[in-house]
């Protein structure tokens, strides 16, 4: 996260990565244990507590991965704000070959979410728009997703990159090309 920026600075990160739009809003899911102070009812000690932040964008409702949530205010994650904002969609042809007890379900309405999150981890259901075209069992033990991603970056290398350390099996991109990004969104028509 980034410390002391000016508001110059923050309007080129504080925006939505697809459509550029600044109408955002942090949905924040907070859990927690508390003991509580017999003498005032009040709250005493924390035992534990979990706090789970995600900017959406309210013009196009995409999540935003290169924000995060702390100390009660928005702001960038540095390993991934500039490749998304400087950056372009990429789009992969690619497979991923994972051990099969990654895969937690490979049918059903849940399939393609469980093979993603088998290929890429939160980056292929948060960060990446992946859709499976299809899943082949190699043997009892590994299962090859088959997948089309879109991705943002700034390089072909930035984006083959991207997907190697993403990947949580063996991958092989057969193909990789730049797409245009979407327009920005102005005024009353930001679609």
């Amino acid at each position: 996260m980034l410390n002391g920026m000016d508001a110059t600075e923050a309007r080129s990160w504080l925006r939505c990565y697809r459509c550029w739009s600044q109408d955002l809003e942090v949905q924040v899911h907070y859990e927690g244990i508390h003991k509580i102070d017999p003498l005032t009812g009040e709250r005493a000690e924390v035992v534990d507590e979990l706090q789970e932040a995600v900017v959406q964008c309210l013009d196009c409702m995409h999540d935003q991965p290169h924000l995060g949530f702390a100390g009660g205010r928005v702001e960038p994650i540095e390993d991934r704000w500039e490749r998304m904002i400087a950056g372009t969609p990429w789009v992969a042809s690619c497979t991923v070959t994972v051990d099969a007890d990654e895969v937690e379900t490979c049918s059903g309405p849940e399939a393609g979410d469980a093979l993603s999150y088998a290929a890429f981890g939160e980056h292929g259901t948060r960060e990446f728009f992946t859709h499976v075209r299809f899943h082949k069992h190699e043997d009892d033990n590994r299962i090859t997703v088959h997948l089309l991603v879109e991705l943002y970056a700034r390089s072909a290398d930035e984006a083959t990159e991207v997907l190697e350390e993403a990947a949580r099996g063996q991958l092989t991109i057969t193909s990789l090309a730049e797409e245009s990004r979407p327009p920005a969104a102005t005024g009353d028509d930001r679609h």
